[in-house]
């Protein structure tokens, strides 16, 4: 749980101890969503503890990372925490792609299967393999990013309620969002509603139903793979009346054991409870 990371982006103020409450947060919620062996297969430890644990081969590691690259292409990894390299940061924002490119050595991951937001931090890897000639390069596999639900939103922000659906959202929620969201009739490309039917949908229940109102003819159109409901969107045949209500159904069946949980399990309403207290910061 990368708490010391948060902490140097100024995550929750900066306050450790709330962003380890996050960090436990999220632990219920991979919980509700069905991940297996919590506590016994798989087990959550703080970033700082761990670092702590093993501190003289970490910082070695980090300042061999710092001291092979110049400002500038550290710089150009800010976009790992949600920042330009034109923005104002902090030593410790620049600090950060150091420790997170050590990281991979240490915890000796042989693949790096993040968002593209970490892309250059883990080429920055890569190349220090190149340099210190290790043999064992990373892996890199990059995932797509969501983006913002609102028109103009290459990417989600969790500071902006209305971009994004939440993990705790209700029903009522998700139908507003998903109302509200950009979804320009026979436009595919940088549609969000269609990017979130290919990157969380489709992968996650392998079937996309739609059903039709009386412009499209009515009944309904069924869609396990994604080039053909794109072509059907792209051809006017599917329209954004009809995908966002077959969204919104789609999105809160997955979160509907999140709520439940939520709901049902004390320790995990307490930490809900709390994490909403908290003001998020950049």
């Amino acid at each position: 749980m990368a708490d010391w990371f948060a902490q140097l982006n100024n995550k929750m103020g900066g306050d450790l101890k709330k962003i380890q409450t996050v960090g436990e947060y999220m632990v219920e919620i991979w919980k509700a969503v069905g991940m297996e062996g919590v506590g016994d297969k798989v087990v959550f430890l703080n970033a700082s503890e761990e670092i702590n644990a093993r501190a003289g081969e970490y910082w070695t590691l980090v300042m061999d990372v710092a001291r092979r690259n110049n400002l500038k292409r550290i710089v150009r990894c800010s976009q790992i925490m949600g920042r330009a390299d034109t923005d104002d940061l902090s030593a410790a924002q620049i600090f950060y792609p150091c420790m997170q490119c050590a990281d991979i050595f240490f915890l000796k991951a042989d693949i790096c299967q993040l968002g593209m937001d970490q892309r250059k931090v883990n080429m920055l890897a890569r190349e220090y393999c190149d340099e210190t000639k290790r043999k064992l390069k990373p892996v890199i596999l990059s995932h797509a990013m969501l983006p913002g639900l609102l028109q103009g939103q290459e990417k989600m922000s969790k500071s902006d309620p209305n971009s994004a659906i939440f993990m705790e959202d209700s029903e009522a929620d998700v139908r507003t969002k998903i109302k509200k969201a950009f979804c320009p009739p026979g436009v595919v490309e940088g549609n969000p509603c269609l990017e979130y039917v290919r990157l969380i949908v489709l992968p996650w229940t392998g079937a996309f139903v739609v059903p039709l109102g009386e412009k499209s003819g009515g009944g309904e159109k069924r869609y396990e793979e994604w080039a053909p409901l794109a072509a059907d969107y792209l051809s006017g045949a599917l329209h954004p009346a009809d995908v966002k209500p077959a969204l919104a159904d789609a999105l809160n069946a997955i979160l509907q054991p999140v709520r439940d949980h939520f709901a049902n399990d004390a320790r995990a309403a307490a930490l809900l409870k709390k994490v909403k207290s908290f003001k998020v910061t950049k």
